[in-house]
């Protein structure tokens, strides 16, 4: 059985940016900004970000600058974080919520 959704914030990112302090948090996290980074968003490939070699302050910055770089969905729960829709972390998810 799965907790229920009230146990849960959800922030539409679309319409409620992510934070500087938010990201930062999730830094602390995962220890690592391009681990937040969706290396599959269009305007990874559109402005040539591939070919250039980014800092963890690059990648910071793409994540602030526009919602698409920010890897989805990002999940909080008892100080871990989860990162993406593989279905690994998705397992992994169920498996810390139970």
């Amino acid at each position: 059985e799965i907790a229920p959704v009230d146990q849960f914030e959800m922030q539409d990112i679309k319409v409620n940016p992510i934070a500087p302090e938010q990201l930062d948090e999730m830094y602390k996290l995962s220890n690592s900004y391009e681990n937040l980074f969706s290396k599959r968003a269009r305007l990874y490939k559109e402005l040539g970000l591939k070919e250039k070699n980014l800092s963890e302050n690059d990648f910071r910055k793409y994540i602030l600058s526009d919602y698409t770089f920010l890897s989805r969905p990002v999940m909080i729960f008892n100080d871990q974080i989860f990162i993406g829709n593989s279905k690994k972390n998705i397992q992994n998810i169920i498996d810390a919520i139970h």
